[in-house]
């Protein structure tokens, strides 16, 4: 068999595109890939799959010059992650967006817990990046949906800081027992944790308590179930699952603040959507993920 040469080998690893004219590599991708989505172009990027002049990178803004090369893989690289718990959506230098499964923390209460912090910093470590994941906000363990986390101590602190200024969208969709009586409407009270760590929500501050504010929007019923999307002001520690108790319409498969009801077998709240403007370039980066096929399957056929 004849052996392929060095040109030929590399077509069969990546198509190659000339620069015409000044872009950058962001709007490069959109044209030569035939009008790509903005999303789809960034998630190649992050899956490290661009070269430029043999030069491997995932700036989406790299000003690009006429007679530079791009080569763009034809197949998915053998070191992305690769964990039934967490999916990489989108990564750079600053930040790396993951969907987060059932059955996984955020990160360890205690040194060997099993975490996404871990599972990102040992993925850091195998590539060589210089970095690692710093947790700037939570979901709990069997909640599922989007999550960032800070690749360095500076856009961490950024973030921390400026939290309620970057990020502009984050909801959650989650099944509640019962049919929901209302179109929409807004759930405020003060969160505190007694000595046994329940949380527990009080019209006026008991003292030592935290302001929180949940806006829902019913998406679908039936007599028994009710799909809702909800938006936090704020983001209290278990803030969704109390208020959806106080107006008696617990999260589904809730052990702990819930009724009973546990129609697919895991709490049924996912975060589904995460906007925020990038804390380095200011730019709008927007995410969402489907509603799970589990909750949706309760309210097949209805519209």
């Amino acid at each position: 068999m004849k052996n392929k040469t060095g040109a030929e080998y590399a077509r069969s690893k990546y198509s190659e595109h000339t620069v015409r004219e000044e872009t950058t590599l962001l709007e490069f991708l959109i044209d030569e890939l035939s009008g790509i989505s903005r999303s789809r172009a960034k998630n190649i990027l992050a899956g490290h799959g661009i070269t430029v002049d043999r030069q491997q990178t995932t700036q989406y803004d790299l000003p690009l010059h006429p007679g530079q090369v791009v080569r763009i893989s034809k197949h998915k690289g053998g070191t992305l992650l690769q964990n039934k718990y967490v999916k990489i959506i989108y990564e750079d230098k600053d930040l790396i967006v993951v969907e987060k499964a059932v059955g996984i923390l955020s990160m360890p209460a205690t040194a060997k817990q099993y975490s996404i912090k871990q599972v990102l910093d040992e993925y850091f470590e195998k590539r060589h990046f210089k970095c690692t994941a710093h947790t700037v906000h939570r979901l709990d363990r069997e909640t599922s949906g989007l999550m960032m986390y800070a690749k360095n101590l500076e856009i961490a602190q950024v973030l921390e800081n400026n939290w309620h200024d970057i990020v502009y969208d984050r909801r959650y969709v989650a099944v509640v027992s019962g049919e929901m009586e209302f179109e929409g409407g807004t759930i405020q009270s003060w969160l505190k944790d007694n000595k046994a760590y329940v949380t527990y929500s009080s019209p006026e501050d008991p003292g030592g308590g935290k302001f929180a504010v949940t806006h829902y929007h019913t998406l679908r019923t039936t007599p028994r179930h009710s799909l809702v999307e909800l938006k936090l002001e704020t983001g209290r520690k278990n803030q969704i699952r109390v208020h959806m108790k106080d107006i008696g319409h617990p999260v589904c498969g809730d052990h702990k603040y819930g009724d009973g009801s546990d129609p697919v077998g895991r709490l049924c709240l996912h975060a589904y959507r995460l906007h925020f403007n990038h804390p380095r370039t200011g730019e709008p980066m927007r995410f969402e993920t489907p509603f799970p096929p589990s909750f949706m399957k309760l309210f097949n056929g209805k519209s």
